[in-house]
């Protein structure tokens, strides 16, 4: 949806000079935005064992992990660079959740070396942790991402969990919670995430309701007591302008309510409640900056802008992926029905379809809203076209660079500078043989 009017406010007086000194594309993040959104998240939260660990995943840099780490948040990471990226912001040991999935030996030694809470997607995954644990690196706390195979007929759901190549299925869950006490697990927790991007508290709700009855079930087969349960990152943001804005308020309550009947019920404490939210988090609090390069009439009308799917992939990716498009500077006047396009060599790389924008020619200025999270981070490279910058709005109103725009032969081409390296040809096995019947053949023909 449209960016708030607090972000606007703080936005309007720096972007020409943003455009000016910088050029674009770009993205610029709203760090009071943020910051405000992080202080929220915690005040739902208070009085409850909480705490949140921002998906790297959705703004993978280190000037926005800085402003997580100052509200106590720690961070999900599904990869060893993203544990570096937190490392560089002081996070160590269990400030890292890795939940990542087809995980290799190297990836799990690398985690288990820095102390990081390992969340087990699988259980060839738990036997590779099984070959690694020893007095190096030894495993105390541990997570299990749970597949519940059914999940309501709820179309926010990431389809059907059977279909999801991700989670232990709920009926080797006891084989897990087992196996991992061999391994000397001494404190167990359960992770699910089965929505994406809902806009209502429901299905986050029935997400802990499954979560707590598969801890009630462990603690009944194996005495096993699951001490903290992490509900994933599911929580949306209203991309649309007709879009309600999710009512996390309602949903402290609704989960708070849970937790505290369930505690009580099983005559325990109640479970550590954790979050790895990054979209809720950061994405109203970014917007990508480009301008129309060209205005072209062909069976459509097109806008094309010097931005494209290297900028932000979501609405080339996804089917019906919104964000809005506003255009700051142009007078209010007759609008067309205009696509938004890029460069590429793609027909998917359009920011917009069928938008109803004013009247707009070559130089003009827009504003691709909602680009906070999973904008950036998703760039690709195809057709040598490369990611731009990322600016961060101060709150003091000043306006920093945080990552320069790739270039080409710095970055682009880099990878093509290496020194020598390859394998001598091997001789084929019946190579001799071959070419002594040549030679019978070349003699005979004289």
């Amino acid at each position: 949806m449209p960016m708030s009017e607090a972000f606007s406010r703080r936005l309007r007086p720096v972007l020409r000079d943003a455009v000016e000194h910088f050029g674009t594309p770009f993205h610029l993040y709203d760090e009071q935005g943020i910051s405000d959104t992080c202080a929220y998240f915690n005040e739902t939260f208070a009085g409850l064992p909480f705490r949140e660990y921002f998906a790297v995943k959705a703004l993978p840099n280190p000037s926005i992990l800085e402003i997580m780490r100052s509200h106590g948040f720690g961070f999900d990471c599904s990869s060893l660079p993203e544990i570096d990226l937190a490392g560089r912001v002081g996070a160590r040991a269990h400030d890292v959740f890795f939940t990542s999935n087809n995980t290799s030996r190297e990836e799990l030694a690398a985690a288990a070396g820095r102390s990081a809470l390992i969340n087990i997607d699988d259980l060839a995954v738990l036997e590779k942790l099984a070959d690694l644990v020893d007095g190096d690196h030894p495993v105390d706390t541990l997570s299990l991402r749970v597949n519940p195979g059914e999940a309501p007929s709820e179309n926010v759901f990431l389809g059907s969990p059977q279909d999801a190549k991700f989670g232990i299925p709920t009926h080797r869950l006891t084989e897990a919670v087992i196996r991992a006490g061999e391994l000397g697990v001494q404190h167990l927790g359960l992770h699910m995430m089965v929505a994406s991007n809902v806009l209502r508290v429901a299905p986050i709700v029935r997400t802990l309701d499954i979560l707590l009855r598969h801890a009630t079930m462990i603690r009944e087969r194996t005495g096993v007591t699951v001490e903290f349960l992490n509900l994933g990152g599911g929580i949306g943001i209203p991309y649309r302008p007709e879009d309600p804005p999710f009512d996390l308020a309602a949903l402290g309550r609704e989960l708070r309510t849970a937790l505290t009947g369930w505690a009580r019920a099983q005559r325990t404490e109640i479970p550590r409640l954790c979050f790895e939210s990054g979209r809720y988090i950061t994405g109203p609090h970014g917007v990508l900056v480009t301008r129309v390069v060209n205005r072209m009439s062909k069976w459509r009308e097109y806008v094309g802008v010097d931005a494209s799917m290297s900028s932000l992939m979501r609405p080339g990716l996804y089917a019906g992926a919104y964000h809005h498009i506003s255009a700051p500077w142009v007078p209010d006047g007759p609008s067309r029905t205009v696509d938004v396009v890029g460069s590429l060599c793609e027909n998917n790389d359009r920011f917009g379809t069928d938008r109803e924008l004013p009247e707009l020619t070559e130089g003009d200025t827009l504003l691709i809203h909602d680009t906070g999270a999973h904008g950036h981070a998703m760039g690709f490279t195809y057709n040598g076209r490369l990611r731009p910058k990322e600016l961060l709005l101060r709150s003091d109103g000043s306006v920093q660079l945080i990552r320069r725009a790739e270039e080409q032969e710095r970055d682009h081409f880099s990878t093509l500078v290496f020194p020598p390296d390859g394998l001598p040809a091997r001789p084929h096995p019946h190579s001799h043989h071959r070419r002594a019947a040549g030679s019978l053949h070349e003699a005979t023909l004289r």
